[in-house]
C-alpha cells in the first residue's frame, strides 16, 4: 500500500457527507465537554481524544465501497466492511500516536516553551504513528510468509492428493 493524497476524493464527497462528519464530530465533542464539566478535564480529555470524525468516516467509507461494487453488479457488502476495517486499523495507530503526543505534552509542557513543545510533540505523534504502521505492515508480511511456508511443508509431508480436499 502506498500512501498518497487523492484530491479528487474531495470533489466526490457530497455536501451531505461533510455535514454528517461535522455532526458526528460535534456531537462527540459536546459529549466530551459534558463529561469534562461533570467529572473533570482528565476524563473529558480522554473521550475528546477519540477520533471525532471516525464513526462517520467509517460508515461513509463502507457505504461508498459497497456502492461501487453494486454498480459493477456485485454485492459489495464484504468489500465495504474490509475497507472500513483497514481504515479502523489506521485510526488505531493514529490514536496511539496521539497518546504519545499527549504524554509528551503533559510531561514537558511546563519545562519548555509551548510552541517548541507542541512542535516536538507533533513530530513524536507522526513518528509513532508511522512506526506503528510500518511495524504492522512488517508483522503482516512476516505472518503471510510463515503461513505460506508452513502450508507448503504440510503439503509435502501429507499424502500427495491431501491438499486437494480443501
Amino acid at each position: 500500500m502506498k500512501i498518497a493524497f487523492n484530491f479528487r476524493a474531495l470533489k466526490e464527497t457530497s455536501f451531505a457527507d461533510y455535514i454528517l462528519r461535522f455532526a458526528f464530530g460535534g456531537a462527540i465533542t459536546v459529549f466530551a465537554g459534558l463529561l469534562a464539566k461533570e467529572y473533570g478535564p482528565a476524563l473529558g480529555g480522554l473521550f475528546l481524544a477519540f477520533p471525532a470524525v471516525f464513526p462517520a468516516t467509517s460508515t461513509l467509507i463502507e457505504a461508498s465501497e459497497r456502492q461501487q461494487k453494486i454498480e459493477r453488479g456485485k454485492s459489495g457488502k464484504m468489500r465495504g466492511r474490509l475497507v472500513a476495517a483497514v481504515d479502523a486499523r489506521g485510526a488505531i495507530w493514529g490514536s496511539v500516536g496521539l497518546m504519545c503526543f499527549a504524554a509528551f505534552v503533559w510531561t514537558l509542557l511546563a519545562r519548555w516553551s509551548a510552541a517548541g513543545d507542541l512542535l516536538a510533540a507533533l513530530a513524536i505523534w507522526f513518528a509513532a504513528s508511522v512506526a506503528l504502521w510500518r511495524l504492522n505492515r512488517w508483522l503482516r508480511f512476516t505472518r503471510r510468509r510463515k503461513r505460506g511456508s508452513a502450508s507448503d511443508a504440510r503439503k509435502s509431508e501429507s499424502h500427495p492428493a491431501e491438499h486437494l480436499r480443501g
